[in-house]
């Protein structure tokens, strides 16, 4: 069974009803009690890092998230925002991220990116997947997702890169630490790409 975490953020409804289409059973999970029984979680996310932590902490949710993810291992696919709170911080906020995946997230204001590269980076781009995700896995050839963020993670490590892509400069797409996985857009709005990556997810 496929959890969604509903806490607040992040188009729940979406995820539902693309595991729906592709076969599998999926289901909300809005209290620490409906976690019981999950062998694999989604995290979304929309917005702003320190209002991501907080309804998290808000939810009661939180402790044990960290206990099927960090000691029982359960997969975890964070996703936007989602895959932000992943971080040790932000330069959003001011909030400790999870500290899932050793990084930090950055602004692409901090970059003279030009007029080329108006933000949010908002639309499809390309995806080179690297280290041998399995989020990947039917999607070695460069694939396109659909983003919408202006905010970026940045590995401390290039082994927890699980794929690349470019905006003005080139950011982490998407992380993985062990069990733990994240991708900065929105594979709900990404079409086959986006199924099959969530196909992956599920099947790991």
């Amino acid at each position: 069974m496929i959890h969604i975490i509903d806490y607040g953020l992040g188009n729940v409804q979406a995820f539902e009803n693309m595991y729906k289409r592709l076969g599998f059973e999926v289901t909300r999970a809005k209290s620490a009690d409906n976690l019981e029984n999950a062998k694999k979680l989604i995290l979304p996310g929309v917005g702003a890092f320190d209002h991501a932590i907080d309804l998290l902490n808000a939810s009661g949710m939180r402790d044990t998230l960290e206990n099927l993810v960090i000691a029982k291992k359960i997969p975890v696919l964070g996703i936007c925002v989602g895959m932000q709170i992943l971080a040790n911080s932000s330069d959003e906020g001011m909030r400790e991220g999870l500290g899932w995946v050793p990084g930090k997230v950055h602004s692409f204001n901090s970059h003279e990116l030009g007029n080329n590269y108006p933000l949010p980076h908002m639309g499809w781009n390309d995806v080179i997947p690297s280290n041998g995700s399995p989020l990947f896995k039917g999607m070695e050839e460069k694939s396109r997702f659909y983003y919408l963020h202006s905010f970026y993670f940045e590995c401390e490590s290039t082994g927890h890169s699980a794929a690349k892509s470019s905006y003005g400069i080139e950011f982490d797409a998407a992380v993985q630490n062990n069990n733990i996985f994240g991708v900065q857009f929105h594979p709900e709005k990404s079409h086959h790409w986006g199924a099959q990556l969530l196909k992956n997810f599920a099947e790991l």
